[in-house]
């Protein structure tokens, strides 16, 4: 994606509510494609894989059976796990699942070429940034995911932190840090293939010489700094930062200067799952009132312009956000993923 079309989505999303109230009303010519809801409450069922962090997860699940009375079976993991399972069942035939959310937006491009998403533009779809959706409906951002690093306030100064991505390569840094494992989760795949392509593969060498400690995924990365065994994230979700100073963790989050990520999970229907019309409500429930303003309240930013950010935290306007060549990414996956672990066996 091109520097100029993160400037003109940072345009679109800076002051919102301000912009989209003076303009012309949200949803002028926009028609939601219809749900079957009578047909959705008969199906009773949707099964949902997902890397969306598990207790924002549980609680869509919860407050979409407790207005529907639709039961959702769930499969939680990161996202690069959620997409191999996926992947296996598709290529062997077997469709098992109704809506899919990941944090890789490469993939579901990919798989929206192949046909196996269902065409869906459901309501408030028109409130989602061009840059979070596929035009023809095939998928639609949950939610934007904020990928910063993080330190312990009381264990590294305001003036020892770092400030940029290249900071991290100090040698003062050594057996301090902690990241996430881009064969796990989507989204540190989207960091690694862009810092690396930026910056060169000698970035991650340097860091592997800083004694770096790899973890699973984000919520590791959060355990290493709340427990004290690493006290810089070098890679790490936003909304982890927001939840552990919550709950009176001493932990501040950096936005570099040479750019934070902000990257969309896509939630798409799946063509011939068991549930189509259940599907439909909870991927169109996704994107209504109530799951898009528990994002802001829970830490996470909402894929909607018309939603508020985090308490706390800066508009996205304010941001300089590093731009992702998801293209780039997915066509290179494989080796990204082989050439950090290389590094870092």
């Amino acid at each position: 994606m091109s520097h100029h079309r993160w400037s003109r989505v940072r345009h679109v999303l800076a002051g919102a509510v301000i912009a989209l109230v003076a303009g012309p009303a949200l949803g002028q010519g926009f028609t939601p494609d219809p749900v079957d809801q009578a047909a959705a409450k008969r199906e009773g069922k949707v099964v949902w894989y997902t890397s969306t962090p598990i207790e924002a997860a549980q609680k869509i699940a919860r407050l979409f059976q407790e207005e529907t009375g639709i039961n959702v079976e769930l499969f939680r993991s990161g996202g690069s796990a959620v997409l191999r399972r996926f992947t296996q069942e598709i290529d062997a035939g077997r469709v098992a699942v109704d809506v899919l959310t990941t944090s890789d937006p490469a993939a579901s491009a990919l798989l929206a070429k192949r046909g196996i998403f269902v065409p869906f533009k459901p309501r408030n779809f028109d409130k989602i940034p061009d840059e979070g959706k596929d035009k023809d409906g095939h998928y639609v951002a949950q939610r934007l995911n904020m990928l910063a690093m993080f330190a312990r306030e009381d264990k590294v100064s305001a003036a020892e932190m770092p400030k940029a991505w290249t900071d991290l390569t100090d040698r003062k840094y050594k057996g301090k840090m902690v990241m996430p494992d881009p064969s796990f989760t989507a989204l540190q795949l989207m960091v690694v293939g862009t810092l690396s392509k930026k910056y060169g593969w000698d970035f991650y060498e340097k860091l592997r010489t800083n004694d770096t400690m790899i973890v699973q995924g984000h919520q590791q990365v959060s355990d290493m700094l709340k427990r004290g065994e690493r006290v810089i994230a070098a890679e790490g979700l936003d909304s982890y930062a927001y939840d552990d100073r919550k709950a009176g963790h001493k932990i501040a989050t950096i936005y570099p200067s040479d750019g934070t990520f902000a990257v969309p999970s896509p939630t798409a229907v799946i063509k011939g799952g068991p549930h189509p019309n259940a599907a439909k409500a909870f991927a169109e429930f996704m994107i209504g009132d109530k799951v898009q303003t528990m994002f802001p309240e829970d830490g996470h930013y909402a894929a909607r312009v018309d939603m508020k950010p985090p308490e706390g935290n800066p508009a996205l306007a304010s941001l300089k956000l590093m731009p992702v060549d998801y293209d780039f990414i997915e066509r290179e996956t494989r080796r990204i993923k082989d050439r950090f672990n290389e590094i870092f066996q």
